[in-house]
């Protein structure tokens, strides 16, 4: 019996609670993370490689593929080919598809922060180097980690900046330096916030 895709989405959704609850550890980190986007994906609780899953299990992981906010247009117009195809169309998008689909929608956004106006120097630096690296695993680690690290460098100089201008107040001043050791958080809440509220 064919499940119809309106029957698989209500099923998985009934049963996804159930299924991170006792999943491995691995399957319920979200895609943003540096975990290989496929294997956390397709990752079953009972560790059935994708070979060897059956139909319905096949749709089930495609399905929360497509429940997953974060999956860009790349990844969902591959996964409802996928859908819409064969067992085998289905099998190499959880093998290779989903990680390619990954990758283009990662270079779209990679692009998008490049194409920032306030992205910095830092930022455009490592954006640059991920994108000719090339490699679904580049786009992803600069996605994950490190647009933030870069991000936090570029904030550094930021604070710096403040600091060197002679005319700020000794209030500033104290948080510019109270500041500009912090973690990628502090150093954003500061230039975004914190020196308002010093100067306000």
């Amino acid at each position: 019996m064919r499940l119809t895709r309106g029957a698989l989405l209500v099923a998985t959704g009934a049963l996804t609670p159930a299924l991170l609850l006792t999943a491995p550890a691995s399957a319920a980190v979200p895609a943003s993370t540096s975990v290989p986007v496929a294997a956390a994906a397709v990752a079953q609780t009972d560790g059935t490689p994708v070979d060897e899953m059956s139909e319905d299990d096949l749709r089930i992981a495609i399905l929360r593929i497509l429940a997953d906010e974060d999956s860009g247009r790349g990844v969902v117009r591959e996964a409802n080919e996928a859908l819409d195809g064969t067992v085998e169309d289905m099998r190499e998008f959880l093998k290779t598809g989903y990680r390619l689909a990954q990758a283009e929608d990662d270079r779209v956004a990679i692009a998008r922060i490049l194409a920032d106006p306030d992205s910095g120097r830092g930022v455009k630096r490592e954006a640059t180097k991920a994108l000719d690296a090339n490699t679904p695993e580049a786009l992803r680690a600069f996605l994950a980690t490190g647009h933030r690290l870069a991000q936090a460098e570029d904030d550094r100089v930021a604070i710096a900046r403040i600091l060197a201008d002679p005319t700020i107040s000794p209030a500033l001043r104290a948080a510019a330096e109270d500041a500009i050791d912090g973690t990628p958080e502090e150093l954003r809440y500061f230039l975004e916030v914190g020196r308002y509220e010093v100067d306000g």
